[in-house]
């Protein structure tokens, strides 16, 4: 009997001294809705921005409300809107769609509504696409990079909404860089494609709906290859968030992550995304597509790990740290060969340059391993993407010269104060 009351006392006691996460409102504690994306508020204002209108989507699975629920499924079930066409960006409106495989045009097999492909032989929405519609929506995760094609999609359905009287709506999401990483030079003549569609820095610290916003105003709907010289602007509403501000990362935001592609599976993919893709476009050394660690790694066969690591983290660069790995690929660059190489650890992210990173991997690379210096041995094939990438020839022609970040560090950052100084007229928010 004893022995039980000790126990009752005990437990007791433990309740007094461990905070209850209801009695207690901490954010390290409780999971609090802090914002709420452009659909939640669609959703908390009865959808008065859809009223009485003939709705067309543009969506993916990262198109989803703070209880994960498909965009698809909620405008198609919401009182007063009647959604009548899907249009499916790279992988599909459901996800289904490989990167890079064609999108074809289909019916969703759960609302019955018909799905058009703007990731085929159609990029742009055709007059055919659109005859049905009032206006069309669009809610899908960016990533904050210029190379990523959902916001080439958004410029395009934009355009073709502008020729035929069409409305946009836009519902807002979080930068998952936040609103104050701008980074890399603007897009210059002859580097406009697909990847790199508007005269924006490679980070352009811009929700989607402060992007479109500025695509809008600032003369940049010029066609898919930025050479057209008609200039369109379209009807344009921006649904924004609540409670989102500047200096959030999504982590911050406690808003659920939907990966928008197949090799962002974390928002903290987000932020390694930036630090390596642009060598990954050379396919001559794997960063981590293929293996369990997408954009967050750099690695081949003839790196000594530990050496590699240590020559990086000799340059002092500010918030990032490289840590020795050796993996085996299971899929892409390396795939089955034991490689050694160095996991990106982002310590500081307000201080680290993301974009800067992957050039200083290459530049040690040619000093230690001269022989394998990248740029002398990558597919020549493959420099036409990585410079409609880096919106530029300058950045791969000087580089391939000295091997040096310093050389191209100042083309590089050239244009980012200007860019933020424009792009701050269509902020949202604080």
């Amino acid at each position: 009997m004893k022995r039980i009351l000790n126990i009752i006392i005990a437990l007791v006691a433990f309740a007094v001294v461990v905070p209850s996460c209801t009695a207690k409102a901490d954010k390290e504690c409780c999971t609090k809705e802090v914002v709420k994306t452009g659909i939640d508020v669609l959703e908390s204002n009865g959808f008065k921005q859809l009223q009485g209108k003939k709705i067309g989507l543009v969506t993916n699975p990262s198109g989803v409300n703070n209880k994960l629920v498909s965009t698809v499924d909620i405008l198609a079930n919401a009182p007063g809107v009647e959604l009548v066409a899907l249009y499916g960006p790279e992988h599909g409106v459901r996800g289904d769609i490989h990167a890079g495989d064609k999108v074809s045009d289909d019916v969703d097999p759960k609302t019955g509504v018909p799905v058009y492909s703007l990731y085929g032989k159609t990029r742009k929405p055709t007059p055919e696409m659109l005859k049905d519609v009032d206006a069309i929506v669009y809610d899908i995760q960016d990533n904050g990079c210029r190379s990523f094609t959902f916001i080439s999609t958004l410029g395009l359905l934009m355009e073709a909404a502008a020729e035929n009287g069409k409305e946009v709506i836009v519902l807002d999401r979080p930068n998952p860089l936040g609103g104050n990483k701008v980074e890399g030079n603007l897009v210059e003549a002859g580097n406009f494609s697909f990847v790199s569609q508007f005269e924006i820095p490679y980070l352009y610290g811009l929700t989607v709906g402060e992007l479109a916003m500025m695509l809008n105003e600032e003369g940049m709907l010029k066609g898919e290859k930025g050479t057209n010289d008609t200039i369109v602007k379209c009807n344009l509403t921006v649904v924004p968030m609540e409670g989102w501000s500047r200096d959030m990362v999504y982590t911050d935001t406690k808003l659920p992550w939907v990966l928008p592609s197949p090799h962002m599976p974390q928002a903290e993919t987000s932020y390694y995304y930036p630090a390596t893709g642009i060598l990954g476009e050379l396919g001559y050394m794997s960063i981590g597509v293929g293996y369990t660690l997408p954009f967050q790694m750099v690695a081949a066969q003839w790196i000594n790990a530990a050496e590699f690591a240590d020559a990086l983290n000799a340059l002092a660069l500010p918030g990032v740290t490289f840590r020795p790995i050796n993996v085996k690929p299971f899929y892409s660059v390396g795939k089955g060969e034991n490689m050694g190489g160095v996991q990106i650890y982002i310590t500081d992210y307000e201080k680290a340059h993301l974009t800067s990173i992957q050039f200083y991997i290459m530049q040690e690379v040619a000093r230690m391993y001269p022989e394998h210096e990248v740029m002398a041995n990558a597919d020549k094939g493959r420099f036409r993407m990585f410079d409609l990438v880096s919106g530029s020839n300058f950045i791969r022609e000087k580089f391939t010269e000295t091997q040096q970040y310093k050389d191209i560090e100042a083309y590089w950052n050239k244009d980012v104060e200007s860019f933020k100084e424009k792009s701050a007229k269509y902020y949202l928010y604080k």
